[in-house]
């Protein structure tokens, strides 16, 4: 059977173009189609601007036919989050409190895909101020995850989880803070890196805050960043530049036996995990002993009033961004969200502090807990995804956060991790297993993900766009 245009990969496309055996426009085209198709369902986009997106295809397909392509990525589509900046474009971050004003210049994720040549084909939606893991949004429709529309994409980098698994072209752009990237890529069922911080500039930067490829495959996730990983000097914790051979991720195969690697299946705190995760994770574990890797089940390192003092920090820091508004603009943010940041309106400086210093805390442990390893395998999420209409697996706004206990330590401990499907519910939900390295050692990480791609069990399609134009009440 042939591959549809909007299901190739960002290889395939450009051996596509070099080969003269398709066009950018006739890809850019199939994409649009399949957005039309699956976009009153799962509502993943902002500013889709398909006349746009054809004009950059046309000049794409012209420089191809000169045999100049201008970059890595000239007539690729791709997708970029809501809150990454693009020239001309309002960033309104997913709430309706934001003014809409237009952006001055490319944040450098953009700005990197845009100069090789990327076919920017739409924004993608996010909740309000990207604090909840879920499509749920004052500005957004709800985004719903295309596997099971009764489910949530997760979040907050939610439409790109979703355009990713409905096929909207091979490329997303998303950002994580404390899961963003790697929970909607495991609830969808495709591969989410979450850099080293510093890796891939961003701007405004923030402490934890990392911008990262959202894709199907583990090649397209390297080609991605193997454009996104330029030193920008707008990101002051960017890291310098270093010759990074992307290429390994899928020309390479990393060899398992005599690895050590970390099996984590209790963080520590936060919710349990589901039996059909827990089972599903072991079972990749079982897969690398096979190749000769060397399992280790690890201690929890995490503490209950780690991951508290983390969630009550960030409810300080989006009160002081709430108290910045005028009254009105307040009253638009998502209810859950005014009672979360709200919940810490009597704290003191020394509870501040101490909330503070949960983050350093968390990076410690975190580092400490990963030396004995060279990798550590976890659930991305310790259960499925939630009800699309929740905010968080809890429903629960002053437990919003119980969840990425095995994502966040990451962020604080500015290791790279990846989350890729290692296998789905018995509803047929997919399940994520996250693979975390050393600082800076991305390319490893995209490697063992690689790998894993090799040795799992066999995929399930994409799911298909329902025929009937009704979407889920």
């Amino acid at each position: 059977m042939t591959t549809a245009l909007h299901d190739l990969s960002a290889h395939q496309l450009l051996a596509g173009y070099q080969a003269r055996q398709f066009s950018p426009v006739e890809v850019v085209q199939a994409v649009l189609a399949q957005i039309e198709r699956w976009e009153p369902h799962i509502a993943a986009t902002w500013l889709l601007r398909p006349e746009s997106a054809l004009v950059q295809a046309r000049a794409s397909e012209a420089r191809w036919l000169k045999g100049e392509p201008c970059g890595a990525l000239d007539g690729v589509p791709i997708t970029i989050k809501d809150n990454i900046a693009t020239e001309g474009d309002p960033t309104p971050l997913g709430t309706q409190a934001v003014p809409l004003t237009p952006a001055p210049a490319d944040a450098p994720p953009a700005a990197r895909v845009r100069e090789a040549g990327a076919v920017i084909v739409s924004k993608t939606t996010m909740p309000d101020y990207g604090m909840l893991s879920s499509g749920l949004s004052t500005f957004h429709p709800l985004s719903r995850n295309p596997w099971d529309l009764t489910r949530t994409p997760g979040g907050s980098s939610a439409g790109a989880g979703a355009a990713a698994a409905a096929g909207y072209g091979p490329l997303h752009l998303g950002t994580d803070i404390g899961g963003s990237i790697r929970l909607p890529a495991a609830w969808c069922g495709i591969v989410g890196l979450k850099p080293s911080l510093g890796r891939v500039p961003i701007d405004p930067p923030y402490m934890g805050r990392a911008a990262g490829p959202m894709t199907r495959s583990v090649a397209d996730a390297a080609l991605l960043m193997q454009v996104l990983s330029t030193p920008d000097v707008r990101d002051s914790m960017s890291l310098p530049p270093q010759a990074i051979d992307w290429s390994a991720a899928w020309r390479q195969d990393k060899p398992l036996k005599g690895l050590r690697i970390g099996l984590l299946l209790r963080p520590g705190c936060g919710l349990p995990v589901e039996d059909e995760v827990r089972e599903a994770v072991i079972d990749a574990a079982h897969r690398f002993e096979a190749e000769g890797a060397i399992v280790t089940p690890m201690h929890a390192f995490l503490t209950p009033e780690m991951l508290t003092g983390l969630d009550h920090f960030w409810r300080m820091r989006s009160l002081v961004d709430l108290d910045s508004l005028p009254h009105a603009a307040r009253a638009a943010v998502l209810p859950c969200v005014r009672t979360w940041a709200e919940s810490v309106h009597r704290m003191s400086g020394a509870d501040l502090f101490r909330a503070y210093a949960q983050t350093h805390a968390i990076r410690v442990a975190t580092t400490r807990a990963m030396q004995p390893f060279d990798y550590v395998l976890s659930p991305t999420a310790p259960n499925l995804p939630a009800p699309a209409e929740w905010p968080s697996p809890t429903n629960d706004p002053l437990r919003g956060l119980e969840h990425i206990a095995f994502t966040a330590p990451f962020n604080m401990g500015e290791q790279p991790a990846v989350s890729v499907n290692c296998g789905y519910s018995s509803t047929g939900l997919p399940i994520g297993l996250q693979i975390a390295g050393q600082r800076f050692d991305d390319l490893g990480v995209l490697q063992m993900a690689r790998a894993f791609e090799q040795i799992r069990a066999p995929q399930r399609d994409w799911p298909a766009a329902p025929v009937s134009g009704r979407t889920v009440e």
